[in-house]
Parts: C-alpha cells; sequence; structure tokens
C-alpha cells in the first residue's frame, strides 16, 4: 500500500512572488530612468544608486530591530522598489541629507511603524517624498534647465551639489530652471494665457520639453506589466481616463486658462502614477466599487491640486490622501455575502 500526505487546499497556485513582482516592476521602470537620466543628466542616476542604499540599510536596521527574518524580507524588492519610486519624484540636485530623510521617513515610518510589507496605510515612497517637500521646499525646486538655453550640468557639477548642497550663484543660476508644471503655473498666476505660455522652450510637440517622452517609456513599461498580468488594466485606465475627460471638460470651458488634456496626461509624473505608484495593492481599496472610487478619486484631487493647489504636480498629496480614505471606502463598498441580509 502506498501512503500518502493530505495537502490541503488550495490546490492551484500562481508561479509568482513578492520578489518576482518586484523584479518585474523595476524592469519597467528601467527605460523612464535612463530615458530620465538622458533629458535631467547624472543626477538621476545617482539619486536612484543613493536611496536604493539607504532604504537597504535602514531596512535591515529595521528588521533586525524588529527580530524578523533578514533573509526572507531584506532581499524581496520592496525596499528596491519604494527607493527608486522616491529618487525618481525628487529633483536630480536634491542633496544627499534630503534623500535620506525621505527614504527614512519611507522606510522606517511608513512602512516598519504600520507593521511592515502588507500593513502599510500609505504608499511610503510617497510619503517619504511629501515629507521632505514640506520639510526641504527649496531643494526640491531645483531642477536642471532642458530648454537649451543654459549649458547643461556637468558630471562634476552635478556631485558637487549632491553631497555639498551648494553651488557658487552663478553656476546654480546657469544649470537649473524651472519645470512645465512650475512655469504654468507661475505664469498662469500671473494671468498669462495658455497660449502664450505654449511657445515658451519648456514646451515640446505635445507636452513638457523631455517630459512628454519620459512619461511615454513609464507608459511603455505599465503595459508591459499588463501584460505580465503584474497590474490590472483597469487601474490605470480609470485614473486616466477620469484625468483625461476632467481636464478637458475644463480646457472646452475656456483654452485660455485651463491646461489641455494632452498636457495634463503627459506632463509631469503623471504616468508614473498610472502604472506604477496607484497600483500599489497593499494601499489600494480592495473592493472592485472601491477601486472605481479610490482611482477616480486620485484623479480628482491631482487635477484640482495642480490647478488651484499651491503644488504644481499634486499626485503624491492626492495619493495620500485616498490611502487614508481605503478603510471607509472598502467598508461602504464591501460585496455583500452570498445569503446575507442587506
Amino acid at each position: 500500500m502506498i501512503e500518502s500526505t493530505p495537502i490541503s487546499s488550495p490546490h492551484l497556485h500562481r508561479q509568482t512572488s513578492v520578489g518576482k513582482v518586484m523584479r518585474q516592476v523595476v524592469l519597467a521602470l528601467l527605460p523612464g530612468i535612463l530615458l530620465s537620466a538622458w533629458v535631467y543628466g547624472w543626477g538621476v542616476i545617482f539619486q536612484c544608486l543613493l536611496a536604493i542604499l539607504f532604504a537597504l540599510l535602514l531596512e535591515a536596521t529595521m528588521l533586525k530591530l524588529r527580530r524578523q527574518p533578514m533573509s526572507v524580507y531584506l532581499f524581496d524588492g520592496s525596499a528596491v522598489v519604494t527607493a527608486l519610486l522616491f529618487a525618481l519624484a525628487i529633483s536630480p540636485f536634491t542633496p544627499v541629507w534630503v534623500n535620506l530623510a525621505g527614504i527614512a521617513f519611507a522606510i522606517c515610518i511608513s512602512k516598519h511603524a504600520f507593521g511592515g510589507l502588507g500593513y502599510n496605510l500609505f504608499n511610503p515612497a510617497m510619503a517619504g517624498y511629501v515629507f521632505v517637500l514640506l520639510c526641504f521646499p527649496s531643494p526640491m525646486l531645483l531642477w536642471p534647465d532642458i530648454t537649451g538655453g543654459n549649458h547643461p550640468a556637468t558630471l562634476l557639477q552635478t556631485v558637487t551639489m549632491i553631497f555639498t548642497g551648494t553651488m557658487p550663484e552663478a553656476t546654480l543660476d546657469s544649470i537649473t530652471g524651472a519645470t512645465p508644471l512650475v512655469y504654468m503655473q507661475t505664469q498662469l498666476n500671473n494671468m498669462v494665457m495658455m497660449s502664450e505660455i505654449r511657445s515658451s522652450p519648456l514646451f515640446g510637440s505635445f507636452a513638457g520639453k523631455g517630459t512628454e517622452w519620459v512619461n511615454l517609456a513609464w507608459a511603455g513599461g505599465g503595459i508591459w506589466l499588463i501584460f505580465n498580468r503584474v497590474i490590472k488594466w483597469q487601474m490605470p485606465s480609470t485614473f486616466l481616463g477620469v484625468l483625461f475627460v476632467t481636464s478637458l471638460l475644463f480646457y472646452w470651458f475656456d483654452t485660455d486658462i485651463y491646461i489641455s488634456p494632452l498636457l495634463t496626461l503627459f506632463t509631469g509624473g503623471t504616468m508614473l502614477a498610472a502604472f506604477f505608484i496607484i497600483t500599489d495593492p497593499v494601499t489600494a481599496s480592495t473592493t472592485p466599487r472601491g477601486r472605481i472610487i479610490y482611482f477616480s478619486g486620485i484623479a480628482l484631487l491631482t487635477y484640482v491640486i495642480r490647478t488651484w493647489g499651491s503644488y504644481p504636480d499634486g499626485i503624491a498629496f492626492a495619493v495620500l490622501l485616498m490611502n487614508a480614505a481605503v478603510p471607509l471606502i472598502d467598508l461602504y463598498t464591501r460585496p455583500r455575502i452570498f445569503g446575507e441580509r442587506s
């Protein structure tokens, strides 16, 4: 007689893991990272490498303090993805201590203070970004000039800015400039019409110069994730659809004071958010109707903050606000169990 050990259900398993998913996300990010480095310079690569180093060191420290198995959690890729998303949101000229402060807040507070991966209420990368944006606003506004009017920053100038945070004023003025979203917001507040704003060398064929192609790279990486079933197509499509329709309605109302839908979708970090940030399964709503409310809420808040708020992009604030609303959304959109009384 052949003895067998009974195996409990379920018997069907998908061949995936946290580590495999995170590696796929990193691969999907690579084209956008390389194109961002081409547009903004070496600072993008430095910020990514520094953020990964800080994230792994802090992750190891927190795992040791919490007496968690380091071999299981340290190299699952979650810290690396958080680091990359944070690094891609900050300026390439951000000083090293600002990078460290943001990663420390993301890993130690937003992630491990809530119990670690799977228990965090807020998206760690966006929480870290908002923390440094509020604490260190000046360094976060220093972006490389992409108009071609000034000389691009050299490798030495980039390293000096990152590791010392200082640069002669004349040199700083010659290598930095406004981002398309910052420029648009400033000019619109000064009652300049969109037709005049679009004539600036900051803008390219259909959106911000350089940023339009970076956003296309994010979208390409995101579509690859959809084909590999890492994320569901409904997530980015709901967010982008609501953002597009909202922008289109206001643009139809007055083309002189509202941003066009193409500018809305392909300027700033819209595509990065659509495919890599809001799709975080831990901090998003878990119910079918709740997901529609969640992604639509992020889109509407993003447009509102971009149009009437003090911060040009607004995506990080929109994500965190909807993260906070997720428990309430899930409570009121929970599907009724079969046999349950209404």
